[in-house]
């Protein structure tokens, strides 16, 4: 599809930003990127944290070039909210190490009750009983006096509530429906014979905290480190990239954007059905 609007592609797959992450990301091969220019690939080493917020950075400097050349935006994958970070107003207010810490140091009570102290309407914007959350709300307030109900409140915030996007935006969307799980695990054997045990292992040593939560290789890693068996591991990646899936579905079928289309078991149909819902709307020549 991209080669016949003459677009280029912008992965939104959380982890197919990291550098030797092929198999197990379903990567597109170098044949493919030799095909169609792609970006927001191989951005950063596994061993570091690549935030979504580097990436909005990163994928919102490819949209302004390909804008000034005139060349239309494909975005394809993977995660719902690195898509609404390249597409949506999005916020991501900063973290600073040594606040956390500080932040980290208070029982659950204690943060909550300073959030509440400088927000008494915080629990309508936070779930309280989320120690992960206020403790993160808690860190923002003190990093930008910035209180969750004030930042529920901006503009900003309406715009990604409304899915109002920056740009203009069309999305189409497919779902296998019931046929789902039997896909989902003969994507899982692929990987397996296509070399993902043997990538893991080779990664394992420097996979960062972030990297070595990916689906697959964390279900993977006991294996190479022989604290599981295959079996077991491939059991493990196989629920958890379901459940993923099911948390996908969930996300994208939220988005009033996404024109959804009749599933198609060939690829090349898929393509065309989505082809003409963009031509419909004038937006391919």
């Amino acid at each position: 599809m991209a080669e016949a609007v003459r677009a280029e592609i912008l992965s939104v797959d959380s982890m197919q930003v990291y550098r030797g992450m092929d198999v197990g990301t379903a990567k597109p091969t170098p044949e493919q990127q030799a095909r169609v220019r792609h970006h927001l690939l191989d951005l950063a080493d596994p061993a570091f944290p690549f935030s979504v917020a580097e990436f909005q950075l990163a994928g919102r400097a490819v949209l302004a070039d390909l804008e000034r050349r005139g060349v239309p935006a494909l975005i394809v994958g993977g995660s719902g909210l690195h898509f609404r970070a390249l597409v949506d107003p999005l916020e991501f207010p900063p973290h600073d190490p040594g606040v956390r810490r500080e932040v980290e140091a208070l029982a659950p009570a204690e943060a909550a009750a300073e959030l509440l102290s400088a927000d008494p309407q915080a629990g309508d914007c936070v779930d309280l009983a989320n120690p992960r959350r206020v403790l993160r709300a808690v860190e923002v307030w003190r990093l930008t006096g910035l209180a969750p109900t004030a930042r529920a409140g901006s503009e900003a915030a309406a715009a990604v509530r409304a899915y109002r996007p920056l740009l203009p935006v069309m999305a189409v969307g497919f779902d296998p429906g019931f046929a789902l799980r039997g896909r989902v695990e003969a994507r899982l054997e692929g990987m397996l014979g296509a070399g993902l045990l043997d990538e893991v292992r080779r990664l394992a040593p420097a996979l960062g905290a972030t990297a070595s939560q990916a689906v697959g290789y964390k279900q993977l890693l006991p294996v190479v480190r022989g604290e599981a068996t295959l079996e077991e591991g491939r059991a493990r990646a196989l629920a958890a990239t379901r459940g993923l899936a099911s948390r996908q579905r969930t996300f994208f079928r939220r988005d009033p954007r996404l024109r959804w289309q009749e599933w198609d078991d060939d690829p090349a149909r898929r393509a065309a059905a989505a082809r003409a819902v963009f031509e419909e709307a004038g937006w391919t020549s």
